[in-house]
């Protein structure tokens, strides 16, 4: 009788645990399993981009035009909002047609060998396209005496005399010194003793302020640098390039 006991005893510890351990040992044998596959997922994959590198090289591609087109994007959209105090400022010198159709805004330095070397190119431009308006943002980034020439350059545009100024400044070298600049704007017309003035005039800190922080948003490091329409030409470029986006932005395009 005991021994019967037992065994029934023993029938029904097995009928409990029989059951719990069955699907414990499935589940670790499934991860097993999942792990195999997918080491040898892993492993395929690096034996492919090892035989086939141009399709990690096409990828790295592929990922890079996807940052630059976002990051086009984005620019576009700081500069659709800049849009009053990049076109509309009162501040800021105009050259070519003020009433232009088209505009395009320059950030500047007159110590930029950059910026002379595509003056000329700005020049042709205002004299074959009569509609086009462009407007200079004094950026002066090469040093202290960038920052007086720029000032000199908007002290001279309250008098009227931007233009003049302006030519005179780009036809000399660009290692001028602030004597050369006053004399310079003297050539030009200017009343010397106004000029002092409103150099230093809360106007003109304003805007050179305002275009130091408007470059700062646009991520702007170096002069010159280009606005037309949404798109922003970091850098020089030719006319040829300039005169396309023009007339995109002048049929509508951006």
């Amino acid at each position: 009788m005991k021994i019967k006991r037992l065994f029934i005893a023993l029938a029904v510890t097995c009928t409990f645990t029989l059951p719990c351990s069955v699907p414990a040992l499935t589940q670790t044998t499934d991860a097993g399993k999942a792990l195999v596959a997918h080491e040898a997922l892993q492993q395929a994959i690096h034996d492919y981009i090892l035989a086939h590198p141009e399709v990690l090289i096409q990828s790295l591609r592929l990922a890079k035009e996807r940052e630059e087109n976002r990051a086009a994007e984005q620019t576009k959209a700081l500069v659709t909002s800049l849009k009053n105090d990049l076109i509309d400022d009162p501040s800021a010198p105009v050259l070519g047609n003020p009433s232009g159709d088209v505009t395009l805004i320059e950030f500047f330095d007159y110590r930029c060998p950059y910026c002379r070397q595509v003056e000329p190119f700005l020049q042709a431009l205002i004299k074959s396209d009569h509609g086009l308006r462009l407007v200079v943002k004094e950026f002066p980034i090469l040093g202290p005496t960038s920052v007086y020439a720029a000032r000199v350059a908007l002290a001279a545009y309250k008098q009227g005399k931007y233009e003049q100024f302006h030519d005179a400044v780009m036809s000399k070298r660009s290692n001028f010194d602030e004597a050369t600049l006053l004399k310079l704007a003297e050539g030009a017309g200017l009343t010397l003793d106004r000029l002092k003035t409103d150099m230093n005039s809360s106007e003109v800190n304003a805007e050179i302020k305002r275009t130091i922080e408007i470059a700062k948003v646009l991520k702007l490091s170096g002069t010159p640098a280009f606005i037309v329409g949404t798109e922003l030409i970091p850098g020089a470029t030719d006319p040829e390039t300039l005169q396309a986006l023009l007339d995109e932005a002048r049929h509508g395009a951006n």
